[in-house]
């Protein structure tokens, strides 16, 4: 069952969130550039047929690897445990479900907002977002009643 947010309540986690994804962001940048560099490496070897390899920093790289994808897999599993659902991970977006008019729909934040300005529904994405209006607000209940 997903977990649904009041609008004022998802604002309020914003500061958190953006921290986390911001993190997940970095360390999935340094994922790709480490895994980049080490493809890179294969190739050089392959077509040079073989040549003198820095073992220290194949080691480095190995490393930061290791520890980017620990910190990208820490980041990923505390955003889900807010209840929240990364969209794109390079563009920091960021939803968070939330019911409009009986029907589930997401909030939507893309680390370079300051605030949650946006919703779409479920099968819309981005491209579907609309702004927060006095309707959407009016008719917003975030929650299933108890």
């Amino acid at each position: 069952m997903s977990r649904f947010f009041h609008l004022d309540e998802a604002r309020a986690l914003l500061p958190r969130v953006e921290k986390v994804i911001r993190s997940a962001v970095q360390a999935k940048a340094n994922l790709d550039q480490c895994e980049q560099a080490l493809h890179n490496l294969m190739q050089r070897i392959m077509i040079m047929g073989g040549i003198l390899v820095d073992r220290l920093a194949v080691e480095n790289m190995k490393s930061v690897r290791e520890t980017s994808t620990e910190r990208l897999k820490t980041a990923l599993d505390e955003i889900g445990e807010i209840g929240c659902i990364v969209k794109d991970l390079e563009a920091g977006l960021v939803d968070f479900p939330t019911l409009f008019q009986g029907e589930e729909v997401y909030l939507c934040w893309r680390m370079d907002e300051p605030d949650i300005q946006f919703w779409h529904g479920v099968h819309e994405g981005f491209a579907g977002r609309r702004p927060i209006d006095a309707h959407f607000v009016q008719n917003h209940q975030g929650r299933e009643p108890n």
